[in-house]
């Protein structure tokens, strides 16, 4: 059996115990970002029972259609011409009396491995059956990545693929999908997919081509030429983004523009205004730095940054009906770069 963990498990710790054959009687896999309990979830059931003996011993049931009961009966089963069985739960938020399983806890089925998923939230820890967890099992929390978090999601993603990506390439599909790591990993399985045989690094210009985002008409182009302050091609691409408005939405520009000034404010603070260290205060990639934070420093101020930030906010407010009843998308975002610029 796997030892008890602290809260503070990891998906790869997880992984490496299960590998080793080492399961815990009950892990409970929480949190906002569904894409890491789907995969536990998934690498256990994978791991613990062979195809052939999943008819008898894998237990797949609903939090809002089944009792805390009823999933401790299913737990108290023996397993059937197989070393152990899997009882697992889904949407285990909607399972109703579950701090009864803290009974099930005292003395846990030996061959039995309870996995519940409770997705868009967290299981509250001040009560006993968190603790519970803790003591007996895995209490998993699976949290949102921060946007500065996605490079180093999509690097190790495609490694452990054998591939490599070039860094502009990452930074394209990183803005263009957002973190959602479900549909981050889809595009990146199309993209494998669409590889062609031996080729081992993707380009930008694949991802172009592949997912969709324009070469020059797009959130990372629009983040490098207002550090430039080019102030053409900014005005280019706004145009662009208003005669296209399939092609965009204000809601994901405004959120990786807002990412840029963010971390320009805070490269101001760093101790040491060399590239290694400002990469190390705003953990970034030094490449980044180089290319958008240090240039950026010569040519906005702090104070400017500062009103950039409330402009970005005030912008965001007004792109969802607050004080602006008549404003397109696309004119919201030319009010915003002007006043960038100028």
């Amino acid at each position: 059996m796997m030892a008890a963990k602290k809260e503070g498990v990891t998906y790869e710790e997880i992984v490496r115990a299960v590998r080793a054959g080492n399961y815990a009687p009950v892990y409970y896999l929480m949190g906002e970002e569904s894409y890491y309990i789907d995969k536990v979830s998934e690498y256990i059931v994978d791991s613990a029972l062979k195809e052939e003996e999943r008819d008898f011993n894998l237990t797949v049931c609903y939090g809002a259609d089944v009792t805390a009961d009823e999933v401790i009966n299913a737990a108290k089963r023996f397993p059937m011409m197989a070393e152990r069985q899997v009882v697992l739960v889904r949407e285990a938020q909607n399972l109703q009396g579950k701090e009864r399983l803290s009974y099930y806890l005292e003395h846990p089925q030996p061959t039995t491995v309870l996995v519940l998923c409770h997705k868009h939230g967290v299981l509250d820890r001040r009560k006993k059956l968190a603790a519970d967890i803790q003591k007996k099992g895995v209490l998993f929390e699976s949290k949102k990545l921060y946007d500065s978090q996605l490079p180093g999601f999509v690097q190790s993603y495609l490694r452990r693929k054998g591939v490599a990506m070039e860094p502009g390439a990452v930074m394209m599909v990183c803005e263009c999908v957002g973190n959602d790591l479900s549909r981050l990993s889809g595009e990146l399985d199309k993209l494998l997919l669409a590889l062609p045989e031996g080729e081992k690094r993707i380009r930008a210009a694949f991802v172009e081509s592949h997912v969709g985002i324009s070469k020059d008409f797009n959130n990372f182009e629009l983040v490098a030429a207002l550090v430039a302050k080019d102030v053409l091609k900014v005005n280019r691409i706004v145009k662009y983004f208003n005669d296209n408005p399939k092609n965009f939405s204000l809601q994901l520009t405004l959120s990786v523009v807002f990412g840029f000034f963010s971390n320009l404010m805070v490269a101001y603070y760093a101790p040491q205004r060399t590239e290694e260290g400002i990469a190390d205060w705003v953990e970034l990639p030094r490449w980044q730095v180089a290319r958008n934070i240090i240039p950026a420093m010569r040519n906005y101020s702090g104070v400017k940054v500062l009103q950039i930030i409330e402009k970005l906010r005030e912008t965001d407010a007004k792109s969802k009906g607050l004080g602006n009843v008549s404003t397109s998308p696309g004119e919201l975002l030319k009010e915003l770069a002007y006043f960038i610029l100028h």
